[in-house]
């Protein structure tokens, strides 16, 4: 109704400036109407005026619409009464109109914040990898909170960066191909994390990304070495008791019946010779059984590890204690050593006997490491690292340890003492498991090494 009335009003004022259009050429024609010629030039300019201002308001208006529309102008307001009746309607159209477009932004908008709010709060670390007109997928454009958790405060804004924590990191990263998989060992804070790494790659617009997720494994794999370990030492221990026992007994029942034997026949001197010897060899039996049963013993501890009876720990008094149970004969070795809590008031919730077995070990350790250096010196700290955790030290400036000594200290039944069983370090790293945390080796064979024990 309002457009033909809109049609009414065109065809209206064009009738009306051609009916003065011809008047005036009659005027025109005739001598003596110059004032009445005047006036209705007058008149017929001012009717094309308001045709063309009429034309042009409806024009403006619709101009005005399209690019709100097309800049996203939702605030544009749309009154076109002064049109005639009928445009109200018109109007409200174009307010509906941008409303909908308003409301499909708002929502494409929740939706893309929801989904970068999943990406963000994601307990697997993603990246992303974008090509670009010299290299393929080479740009890092997505970069999660559980990325940047994993790789602690690093920076890292561009790819290569990720070669500090691994040689081959980032070209592993750009060669991998949608749908596959691999593992790679990095180093972060001198902490080794096995990450399964695999990519998928989606389209958005015209430009291909490749997603990539890196997810550490590292605490699985420790927790199933584990396991085997301690299947693995809960059978040999019982195979081998179930065969040593009755041999230490028997030794040992043997031991003394040569004994009675020996003292029945004394006036016999080469038998009680013949006897000696035989006594010699069954002790010998009954040492090495009753070593191998106490060897056998040691490592029933890898097996029965109880849960820890975790406490509020103040590091400070923990630590004089440990000084004064396990350092009080170090300084008639030659050995210096410190104890630093930073700050002084850390505390720490873990098992006290627990902690204080692993400490001793440590110490135990670092001690005959140092045995051969001159000013030896063996320091203990402990601090809060870059990510809040409680970072305990134990760094002695002793021999240090070889790359491929370091690769098995913490396999049970591995030692490079003598008299060593191979169970304490196993046992601390099994003991720093069982409190969620984890224990490594910052080694330079030069300049002794460091174990961190991070809670």
């Amino acid at each position: 109704m309002g457009f033909k009335q809109f049609s009414l009003r065109i065809i209206s004022r064009t009738i009306l400036a051609m009916v003065s259009l011809l008047l005036l050429s009659l005027l025109l024609s005739q001598p003596g109407y110059h004032a009445a010629s005047i006036l209705l030039t007058a008149l017929l300019i001012a009717q094309l005026y308001e045709l063309i201002r009429y034309v042009n308001k409806t024009n403006g208006e619709l101009v005005r619409f399209f690019e709100a529309a097309r800049h996203a102008d939702y605030s544009q307001r749309f009154d076109l009464s002064e049109l005639g009746t009928g445009f109200d309607e018109l109007g409200q159209a174009f307010g509906d109109i941008l409303g909908r477009l308003q409301q499909a932004r708002n929502q494409k908008e929740e939706n893309l914040r929801h989904l970068k709010a999943v990406v963000e709060h994601v307990p697997v670390p993603l990246i992303s990898l974008v090509s670009t007109e010299k290299n393929t997928h080479n740009k890092l454009t997505l970069w999660n909170n559980s990325a940047r958790r994993l790789f602690g405060t690093h920076s890292v804004t561009k790819l290569s960066d990720l070669d500090k924590f691994h040689p081959d990191f980032s070209s592993r990263l750009i060669s991998l191909t949608p749908g596959e998989r691999s593992l790679i060992t990095i180093k972060i804070d001198d902490t080794p994390h096995q990450l399964s790494i695999s990519a998928t790659a989606i389209t958005i617009g015209q430009q291909q990304e490749l997603l990539i997720s890196l997810q550490d494994i590292q605490s699985e794999l420790d927790a199933a070495q584990l396991s085997a370990w301690q299947d693995l030492v809960r059978v040999l221990t019982h195979e081998i008791m179930n065969s040593i026992t009755p041999v230490a007994s028997l030794a040992k029942t043997a031991v003394d019946l040569v004994d009675d034997v020996a003292q029945q026949v004394t006036n016999q001197p080469e038998l009680v010779e013949e006897l000696n010897d035989v006594t010699d060899a069954v002790n010998t039996v009954a040492r090495r059984s009753d070593g191998l049963m106490q060897f056998v013993t040691s490592y029933r501890r890898l097996t029965r590890l109880p849960s820890p009876n975790k406490q509020l720990i103040k590091l400070s008094e923990f630590f004089n204690h440990i000084e004064r149970l396990a350092c009080q004969h170090w300084s008639s070795k030659g050995v210096q050593y410190q104890f630093s809590v930073s700050p002084a008031s850390l505390t720490l919730t873990a098992d006290a006997d627990m902690l204080e077995q692993v400490l001793i070990n440590l110490l135990q350790n670092a001690e005959h490491a140092v045995a051969e250096t001159k000013q030896a010196q063996v320091i203990v700290s402990a601090s809060l690292n870059a990510r809040g955790r409680v970072l305990i030290e134990v760094c002695d400036n002793g021999c240090g340890i070889s790359e491929e000594v370091a690769e098995k200290i913490f396999v049970p039944f591995f030692t490079t003492k003598r008299e060593g069983s191979g169970v304490g370090l196993a046992l601390t790293r099994q003991i720093m498991l069982a409190h969620g945390g984890f224990i490594s080796l910052a080694n330079n064979s030069d300049l002794g090494c460091t174990f961190n024990l991070t809670f």
